[in-house]
């Protein structure tokens, strides 16, 4: 029954490294319109990761125009994510950054890790 379940479950995406809370990346994901695919980025701060096998998940938050907060969760083994580049780790002391919705400008800064 498991080599059967392993057959079916999607291979890992090389092109994802391994990712952390309060991490900055860049993610290129392919966006289709119409016939034409495109490559779109999204850049911002990783809150939380989902830990799940061929479900495994990353949700990145980023501030768009007039102050707006945009939440995004892509999935860790989809075929759809070109490439994911880690900007920036940051020091963080928990494992899902909620707190991070409510707050804007310097509040909303994480302390960089080196």
């Amino acid at each position: 029954m498991n080599e059967l379940l392993k057959s079916i479950e999607p291979a890992v995406n090389p092109n994802v490294p391994h990712l952390d809370p309060g991490d900055i990346v860049s993610v290129h994901a392919k966006i289709k319109e119409g016939t034409r695919e495109r490559v779109q980025e999204f850049k911002g701060t990783v809150l939380f990761t989902h830990n799940n096998g061929s479900n495994s998940s990353f949700t990145v938050r980023r501030i768009a125009s007039n102050g707006v907060g945009v939440e995004r969760t892509f999935l860790t083994r989809s075929p759809r994510l070109e490439k994911v580049v880690i900007d920036r780790h940051s020091k963080v002391r928990r494992a899902r950054l909620y707190y991070l919705r409510g707050r804007t400008g310097k509040s909303a800064r994480l302390k960089q890790r080196f």
